[in-house]
C-alpha cells in the first residue's frame, strides 16, 4: 500500500508513514454542520486533546515560541510538547517536541471544508541547543486534519517520511528513537492515532 496523496500534505518519499482516519455520518447537512462546529472547537483545543481522546492518547500541551505555556488557538511558530506513553526524549526531560509549521483552511465547490495543522519535530523552544527533541527527524511531518462533507465529518492524522532521529542524540537516545521508529513502521503507533481520531469525533 502507498500513502494517500492528500492536498497540502507532504509527499511520502522515505521512511515510514501512516494514514489514520475516523468518519461519522449524519441525517442531514445541517446536523453535520452543527457537529463540525463542535469538532472545530475540539481540534483547536490542543491542551485538551487527551481529555477527548482517552487513555491511549499522548498528552499534548501548547507553547509559544519563547517556551511559555499558552491556552489559546494555535498559530504557526508555536510548539507542542508531547508526553507519549513510554520513555520520552531524555535530553528534553522525557518529552518530545514538534513545531507547528502550517495551519490551513480550505473550502471547495462541492461543499467540502477542511482545516489542517502540520507539525515537524523540533528542538525545545527557546533552546540554545539544536538537538531535535523527538524520535523522528526534522524531515518527518505529522498533519492533523478535520473535514466536513455533505452529511459527514472526519478527523485524520497523516504521518509522512518518518525517519528515526539520530542527529545530535546520545547512544541511549538513538536506541530509544530506533525502537519507536520500528513501532511506527509496524503500525503499532497507529493504535494511538486511531484512538485520537475516534475520540475527536465521539461526543
Amino acid at each position: 500500500m502507498k500513502a494517500k496523496p492528500i492536498p497540502g500534505i507532504p509527499y511520502q518519499v522515505k521512511g515510514a508513514y501512516h494514514d489514520t482516519e475516523s468518519r461519522k455520518y449524519f441525517s442531514s447537512s445541517e446536523v453535520a454542520a452543527q457537529n463540525f462546529e463542535i469538532l472545530k472547537e475540539r481540534f483547536f483545543s490542543i491542551n485538551r486533546w487527551k481529555d477527548y481522546c482517552g487513555g491511549w492518547s499522548a498528552d499534548f500541551k501548547l507553547f509559544d515560541s519563547t517556551g511559555s505555556f499558552v491556552d489559546r488557538m494555535p498559530k504557526v511558530g508555536d510548539f507542542v510538547r508531547i508526553d507519549i506513553p513510554g520513555p520520552g526524549d531524555l535530553q528534553a526531560k522525557g518529552f518530545d517536541w514538534v513545531e507547528i509549521v502550517k495551519i490551513d483552511h480550505q473550502t471547495y465547490e462541492n461543499g467540502l471544508e477542511r482545516y489542517l495543522i502540520m507539525c515537524r519535530p523540533s528542538k525545545i523552544p527557546d533552546s540554545k541547543s539544536n538537538h531535535i527533541a523527538h524520535f523522528f527527524s526534522r524531515k518527518s511531518s505529522s498533519s492533523f486534519v478535520i473535514c466536513k462533507g455533505a452529511d459527514w465529518i472526519k478527523a485524520g492524522v497523516y504521518g509522512r517520511n518518518e525517519i528515526p532521529n539520530f542527529s545530535k542524540t546520545d547512544f541511549f537516545g538513538k536506541i530509544r528513537n530506533f525502537i519507536v521508529f520500528i513501532g511506527g513502521s509496524l503500525r503499532l503507533t497507529k493504535i494511538q492515532w486511531k484512538s485520537m481520531t475516534d475520540g475527536l469525533i465521539d461526543y
